[in-house]
């Protein structure tokens, strides 16, 4: 079963920044695709950015240019800078992990809270 450490939330004022760190546990890490969802109170979960292995990124379009996901394969861990934060980015930011061997994994989420 791979499990996926969060860390890195916390609370901060708008433009500031903050970086999230997931460490996963698992033998597949550099071949998986690595994801952050984040989920505001009484909204859907949305994808905020996701990273393939050959390093491809996507993001929601209201990140773009402030967020950056990246990945270390030595050390099994998947990174969000996010940059110029704003009160709607407040939600608990989720870490995912999938790969066709071991399916997709989810982290226990660490809440991100922006200050105006």
């Amino acid at each position: 079963q791979v499990q996926l450490v969060e860390s890195g939330g916390g609370l901060v004022q708008a433009g500031g920044s903050l970086r999230l760190s997931c460490v996963a546990s698992s033998a597949f890490f550099s071949l998986s695709v690595m994801a952050w969802y984040r989920q505001a109170p009484g909204a859907q979960r949305e994808l905020v950015a996701r990273i393939n292995a050959r390093g491809d990124t996507t993001y929601l379009d209201s990140v773009k240019g402030r967020f950056t996901i990246s990945r270390d394969n030595a050390k099994n861990t998947v990174y969000l800078q996010m940059n110029s934060l704003q009160p709607q980015d407040t939600a608990l930011y989720y870490c995912n992990l999938n790969h066709w061997n071991t399916g997709i994994s989810w982290g226990q989420g660490t809440q991100v809270t922006v200050a105006s």
